[in-house]
């Protein structure tokens, strides 16, 4: 059972504040990420490789190279994993259109249709959680939404 959420403290207060602000902010995350990954749609693929198909969703094709830039992994890793969902069907490789030593990745039809019924379980499953909540608290949800997303990139 996980423990009752805590409210964040006002943030500019005392240093101490702004680091149980952080903590709690990490420790959220990281809870609701968890049970977010346990909403996937296909078991045999690990969260590792949903993201590549992601990234891929998102950026369009890429080089082993640039996923790997992505993705924040060593090439080495990146060329296994681009194997692994080669070898599932979720994509392909094909020549580089200026570089013939490079291969670009691009993910297949059966990726994207994948992604897109993960994507509405996940979905749907955080709007159940979302109908738990007052209306202030869904619209302070609402305001941090893209806040969350940027700290997501820096």
């Amino acid at each position: 059972m996980s423990e009752p959420a805590r409210p964040l403290p006002p943030a500019g207060g005392h240093p101490d504040d702004d680091a149980v602000a952080v903590n709690a902010l990490r420790s959220a995350v990281m809870r609701l990420a968890r049970r977010l990954k346990h909403q996937r749609v296909d078991e045999s693929l690990s969260p590792t490789e949903m993201s590549v198909l992601g990234t891929l969703a998102l950026c369009g094709s890429a080089t082993p190279g640039e996923l790997a830039r992505k993705e924040h992994v060593q090439p080495p890793s990146m060329t296994r994993i681009v194997a692994m969902l080669e070898a599932k069907g979720l994509v392909r490789l094909e020549p580089h259109p200026e570089d013939r030593r490079q291969k670009v990745v691009t993910q297949t039809e059966r990726a994207e249709s994948m992604l897109e019924e993960s994507r509405r379980k996940r979905n749907a499953w955080l709007a159940e959680l979302v109908g738990g909540l007052d209306d202030e608290e869904w619209a302070a949800l609402r305001a941090a939404a893209p806040v969350l997303e940027k700290l997501a990139h820096l």
